[in-house]
């Protein structure tokens, strides 16, 4: 299926030259003169080299066709990620180039989409936002105001992020998946 280049986002599955692509990230750019143009990142699925290729934002591009599949995180040992299908309970193992630096945000039960492509699967999504707890944090310091000042903190998946001067160790908080920072605190 073809799509224009600046309807590529991340996570989407290219094919060139008759190999498959993810799509690391995807950036136009419009300049005051000359043609706008899309930026786009991607990894070869095949053996993971990351590939940066520039297109007119207008310029079609293959989109190859994937079918997305809810899977289960069961769990990871020294062969990959082990997931299993929810309708027919197979069980599928993706090595950790797929999952990159999302593998920190799996926990055991969590509800994955898996891209498949002609029954092998080449991405994963997580859901957009984890509920973690909050391991260490600095102490507040008294006259900082709320508004505008964030403190650092790690996660129990061991991810540093900043949070508001209120959450202290032990609070659990909500962030996005995609970069780890806060969203808000975990309503119990």
């Amino acid at each position: 299926m073809k799509v224009i280049a600046s309807s590529l986002r991340k996570g989407n599955i290219v094919e060139l030259d008759n190999k498959l692509y993810v799509v690391l990230n995807a950036e136009s750019f419009h300049p005051g003169k000359g043609t706008p143009t899309t930026q786009v990142d991607m990894r070869r699925i095949s053996d993971g080299v990351k590939v940066a290729q520039r297109y007119k934002t207008t310029e079609q591009v293959e989109r190859a066709h994937v079918e997305d599949r809810e899977h289960q995180f069961l769990y990871q040992d020294g062969d990959g990620f082990h997931f299993m299908n929810m309708e027919n309970y197979d069980q599928v193992t993706l090595p950790s180039d797929i999952i990159g630096d999302q593998a920190v945000y799996l926990e055991p039960e969590m509800k994955v989409m898996l891209a498949v492509h002609e029954n092998v699967p080449v991405s994963i999504e997580l859901p957009q936002k984890a509920t973690l707890e909050v391991v260490e944090s600095e102490p507040t310091v008294i006259g900082q105001t709320a508004s505008s000042s964030y403190k650092p903190a790690v996660l129990s998946n061991g991810v540093r992020t900043m949070v508001p001067p209120f959450v202290g160790t032990g609070t659990k908080i909500v962030v996005m998946t995609a970069d780890g920072s806060y969203v808000e605190r975990a309503k119990e």
